[in-house]
């Protein structure tokens, strides 16, 4: 390595450095009018913790352990505090639900699911689009991430797909190989939105807004709100995705003998993905009467975890094995304790009202619009729709509730925001660069087609979704 390369990487880790550093030094040394010391040193930490997830000067895990041990070295937090993250019911949701996701790339029947779609419902390109929207659909509420779905298990089937018909990045492109990228990746993230259990910051945000807009998110209330317009999205993002980039294949014939190819190596259904059918069944069963059993859902999750391992599903080995699910354990608990601590000693009122002060004494109708919309085209800011819904859905929902939206409907509708924010560029979430790093698109037309998308979201989600939500009583 050339002494200039071993130089360039020095000057961007001391700037990545820099950005996470200074807005944290000088919001803890000098704190926000309004606030304590105390507040602002909190407040100083939390931002830093937040710009170091994005900019990633070192691994996410690094930063987190280095800001608990700050927040108790300088006496902001008590160390019971800084721990009291970890007994958070939801951030053992994330965790089983991460486990979830290893039993179906484990045994093979995420791919099998994405196959059996291709294999019955490719009869033309739309259908074929629909088909792997629908893979993602069904895979949706149990595995909680849009990387690991859509950049594990969908992006493989749909790069096979695109590569039988010869469709490959270049002059081949348009074969139908930038269609159906297109169609995989916006529908992995809007998949992301319609469950409760499909992205791992929506539980946390469930959370968030028990605490500060006193309302309970179920999985099945949270389905019930997303379910129209989420299928709706569905529905006519790949046909625009079609209108965008058409391609000039007509014959689906390949994708289909693909899927049949792939299915007979895969050969019957193993005795562990039957147990996972039955298992992820009764677990999805528990979710949606959990309001009638009264069994929250992180011990419906753990339950089925403790099946999976009993009937060797999933064994202990695999389960130490899986690094994501460590991962967000080690990550989400102390942010979710910082957040709450934020929350608790009024920092995050503070902050709404000196951010949104301006717009109070609106019609709370022309306040929710102009939240919503700065909220979800501030996402060109921020790499992670996790790292985005930790540091700004608190005080947009605490704004939208103070300015008299109705708590329900604010804290669905940024929840689903905080998902489908994800459309407008080729790093917003961790599946986009898997999908945009072949070169089916360059930037511009990515950017272009996920504008034009991020606006039929806009339609659909406050246009019907408004109305839908006020037939069921959500506001």
């Amino acid at each position: 390595m050339s002494t200039t390369v071993v130089k360039n990487e020095s000057a961007q880790v001391w700037l990545r450095w820099a950005v996470v550093l200074v807005p944290g030094a000088l919001l803890y040394f000098f704190p926000l009018p309004g606030l304590s010391r105390l507040q602002g040193q909190l407040l100083g930490i939390f931002l830093a913790t937040i710009i170091s997830l994005v900019a990633q000067p070192v691994a996410m895990g690094v930063s987190i352990i280095t800001s608990m041990t700050l927040l108790a070295l300088t006496g902001t937090l008590s160390a019971a505090k800084v721990l009291s993250g970890f007994s958070n019911l939801n951030v053992w949701l994330i965790f089983t639900a991460f486990l979830f996701a290893r039993g179906f790339t484990a045994t093979g029947f995420g791919m099998r699911i994405g196959y059996v779609f291709i294999r019955q419902f490719a009869r033309t390109p739309l259908t074929l689009g629909y088909s792997i929207a629908g893979a993602n659909l069904f895979l949706a509420p149990f595995i909680p991430s849009d990387t690991a779905r859509g950049g594990g298990v969908i992006f493989p089937i749909t790069k096979s797909v695109c590569t039988a018909f010869g469709s490959e990045p270049g002059p081949t492109g348009n074969l139908i190989g930038r269609f159906l990228i297109l169609v995989a990746f916006h529908s992995s993230y809007t998949t992301s939105g319609l469950f409760l259990t499909s992205m791992a910051a929506n539980p946390l945000m469930a959370d968030f807004a028990k605490k500060i807009a006193h309302v309970d998110i179920t999985w099945g209330m949270w389905l019930a709100g997303s379910i129209v317009p989420g299928l709706l999205t569905l529905t006519f993002m790949p046909w625009l995705a079609l209108r965008l980039m058409k391609p000039e294949i007509v014959d689906t014939r390949p994708a289909r003998q693909l899927a049949v190819r792939e299915l007979e190596k895969l050969g019957p259904m193993t005795r562990s993905e039957k147990w996972l059918c039955v298992i992820m069944f009764g677990v999805m069963v528990g979710w949606v009467t959990s309001p009638q059993h009264g069994v929250h859902n992180t011990f419906v999750a753990l339950a089925g975890l403790c099946a999976l391992l009993l009937t060797g599903v999933l064994n202990w080995e695999e389960l130490l094995g899986e690094k994501r699910a460590w991962d967000a354990l080690m990550w989400f608990a102390p942010v979710i304790m910082m957040s709450d601590a934020l929350n608790e000693g009024g920092t995050v009122k503070v902050l709404s009202a000196s951010l949104f002060g301006s717009l109070h004494g609106l019609p709370w109708m022309a306040l929710f619009l102009i939240l919503a919309l700065v909220y979800l085209y501030v996402h060109y800011a921020f790499a992670s729709m996790t790292a985005h819904a930790i540091a700004l859905y608190p005080g947009f929902l605490t704004a939208m509730v103070v300015g008299g939206v109705p708590p329900m409907l604010a804290a669905l509708l940024l929840a689903y925001f905080s998902n489908l924010d994800a459309a407008i560029t080729h790093y917003g979430t961790g599946s986009a660069p898997v999908f945009f790093s072949p070169g089916y698109l360059t930037q511009g037309e990515w950017w272009r087609v996920g504008f034009l998308i991020s606006v039929l979201n806009l339609f659909v989600w406050l246009g019907v979704g408004f109305w839908w939500w006020k037939l069921i009583g959500i506001w």
